[in-house]
């Protein structure tokens, strides 16, 4: 499950990092909080 969070969650730091180098500034940084919050070592959403 760890393996899962981790993935998920580099995902969406990247999509957000793309996100803003789109000039998508919000949505950028919507994917980036969302990462790091889902992220094993932020706050998880499923422990």
């Amino acid at each position: 499950m760890a393996t899962i969070l981790w993935i998920i969650a580099v995902v969406l730091v990247i999509a957000g990092i793309v996100a803003l180098f789109r000039r998508q500034i919000l949505w950028g940084i919507v994917l980036i909080v969302l990462g790091l919050l889902i992220g094993p070592g932020g706050v998880s959403l499923f422990t």
